[in-house]
């Protein structure tokens, strides 16, 4: 008898012990947001050319497969918008960040206008692509084009009508910057878009981005089929993602914690049973 009790005992440590592993471990483990977009940093050779949608470059840095859905809008058939994925690489140097956007889009939907004596044709729309962060990357806005108490930068190109960078307190309120800081690069390959953004990680002037080395940046992306008559509110858009710049999450993971606390706590409890079981069989 005694010798079954003390194998009870025993066996209940070890589940014990297992339970405190469990809730332990994800705080070894965790500290990293979900929904990253590694960056990779660029040596001196790969900075010339990742300017090139297309560079052999792109294929050292990590992939990013991003699920896009139809954005909450009021126009018309707002709901029907046809890329439900893009692919994400960033890069950066120390002076420069670069991403690269790519999505399947089976019609190619750039020059609307076949010449600049044409009229355009009616119901055309270039194919085109956005990527927004918050003007204050300390702060994460809606998703849907920021709040007038927290505003967003956007990055912006299309197709038919080359690239902007934007400023957005709400839908419906984007306003260019009189001269962008971004430049952009496109390419139209067996099916498929590979747009790069590139631009400082600084830059003098308010309501801009700034990306810091120390910080986490919240990012999100839209894109937009011509073909399909997506323009304006009518687009797929992603939720928010982050490029893991900063040092890590700040402060402890509380579910994890409080799993951690229930560990011990189970732990104790087994191990002050098995001390009062193995008294009792004295």
């Amino acid at each position: 008898m005694r010798g079954e009790f003390a194998a009870t005992a025993r066996e209940l440590l070890i589940a014990g012990t297992l339970v405190l592993a469990a809730a332990a471990l994800p705080i070894l483990v965790a500290g990293a947001p979900a929904n990253q977009i590694p960056v990779m940093v660029a040596s001196q050779s790969e900075v010339g050319a990742l300017s090139n949608p297309t560079a052999p470059a792109w294929n050292n840095a990590s992939t990013v497969t991003v699920p896009l859905s139809s954005a909450p809008s009021q126009v018309p058939n707002a709901n029907q918008t046809s890329v439900d994925r893009a692919n994400i690489e960033a890069a950066h140097s120390q002076q420069r960040l670069f991403l690269r956007v790519s999505w399947a889009d089976g019609t190619k939907d750039g020059n609307v206008t076949a010449s600049q004596y044409d009229a355009p044709r009616v119901n055309s729309f270039g194919d085109g692509v956005a990527v927004q962060f918050p003007a204050n990357v300390s702060q994460q806005p809606g998703i849907a084009m920021g709040s007038p108490q927290s505003i967003v930068n956007v990055w912006w190109w299309n197709g038919a009508m080359d690239s902007q960078e934007l400023l957005a307190a709400g839908p419906g309120t984007t306003t260019p910057f009189n001269q962008t800081a971004i430049t952009t690069n496109a390419t139209y390959s067996d099916g498929r878009w590979y747009v790069v953004f590139s631009r400082n990680l600084t830059v003098e002037a308010p309501d801009r981005a700034s990306i810091q080395m120390d910080q986490d940046v919240p990012v999100s992306f839209a894109v937009w089929n011509g073909s399909n008559a997506e323009r304006a509110g009518r687009k797929a858009v992603s939720e928010w993602y982050t490029f893991p710049f900063g040092p890590g999450p700040q402060g402890p993971p509380y579910q994890t914690v409080l799993w951690l606390i229930a560990g011990v706590a189970i732990t104790v409890v087994i191990a002050v049973t098995a001390v009062a079981v193995k008294r009792g069989d004295r």
